[in-house]
């Protein structure tokens, strides 16, 4: 029986993920038994072709058109026989001790349907997307409004980080981040996988809320972690004033997408739950959310 599907979605990213399959495969598995699973969204730098000659082990899915993360990734459920699953970015890296840590704390944490670990930028600062709360009304003001970094110590005001929680402790977390997910795969099936209806971003957030609504258990678990290379991609190379305006169109994209999931979850989960005096504030804060993200 396979212990862990692992699950990376790729999309013109070669080199990285070249980097995230050597330590893969350079882990200390102690007898676990896993399974990789490559889905390529339509790449067009021969990714899939990198992995198919050099990690021939690998399940390579090659999608004919970029479907976006939760639809891409639930392609790669469909192919994967492991009691849990993990979700990895292709600009993440595993420590050598990742993968048995997290297999042994989700195995012995019962109550535990889901957990990531401790999510490392390149600096060393932990990645505040795998530790996050809900981004309601009140932890949406507390952010934008500067009192979260003021006061970080404090439960009240740093709801949407949760920076008032150490991070030398384990313990339940509303929200982690897909660039590091493990969940129990009956589980994420049992809750119909990720929203496909979210193209980018939003998605870790909405299957989190789900999984929370029907009372499982999310962990943060940072005695092993992950490297988070987010935003290093093509820092290395000098851009043309063509690639500069490349990249401000990606952006505003990138922008936009992050506006439009946010909308679609507020009107998923948020709806109903507050007045709708709350709507236009609450949009708003989307909005500036959207420009400062990424």
């Amino acid at each position: 029986m396979i212990d862990i599907s692992i699950i990376i979605l790729n999309y013109n990213t070669k080199k990285l993920l070249q980097n995230l399959l050597t330590s893969i495969f350079a882990s200390d598995l102690n007898g676990l038994k896993i399974e990789v699973i490559v889905v390529d969204n339509a790449s067009e730098d021969n990714s899939s072709r990198m992995v198919k000659d050099k990690y021939p082990q690998v399940k390579v899915i090659v999608n004919k058109e970029n479907l976006g993360f939760s639809k891409g990734n639930n392609v790669g459920v469909k192919k994967a026989k492991g009691k849990y699953l993990l979700f990895l970015n292709s600009d993440t890296r595993l420590e050598s001790d990742t993968l048995k840590k997290m297999f042994k704390f989700l195995e012995n944490k019962k109550e535990a349907s889901a957990a990531t670990c401790y999510l490392s930028l390149a600096n060393g600062k932990i990645d505040p997307a795998c530790h996050r709360g809900f981004p309601t009304p009140w932890a949406a003001l507390t952010y934008f409004s500067g009192l979260e970094k003021l006061f970080p110590k404090s439960k009240a005001f740093s709801q949407y980080h949760q920076t008032w929680r150490g991070l030398n402790k384990v313990y339940p977390i509303p929200v982690i981040s897909g660039a590091f997910f493990m969940i129990k795969k009956d589980v994420f099936n049992s809750i119909g996988g990720f929203d496909e209806d979210y193209f980018m971003y939003g998605e870790d957030i909405d299957l989190c809320y789900r999984l929370n609504e029907k009372g499982h258990k999310i962990y943060f678990y940072p005695h092993t972690k992950a490297i988070h290379l987010k935003r290093q991609s093509g820092r290395q190379k000098k851009l043309s004033k063509i690639n500069i305006q490349k990249e401000l169109i990606i952006k505003k994209k990138t922008s936009n997408y992050f506006f439009d999931t946010m909308k679609l979850f507020y009107n998923k989960h948020y709806l109903k739950k507050y007045p709708k005096w709350l709507r236009r504030p609450i949009l708003l804060g989307i909005f500036l959310m959207s420009r400062v993200k990424k």
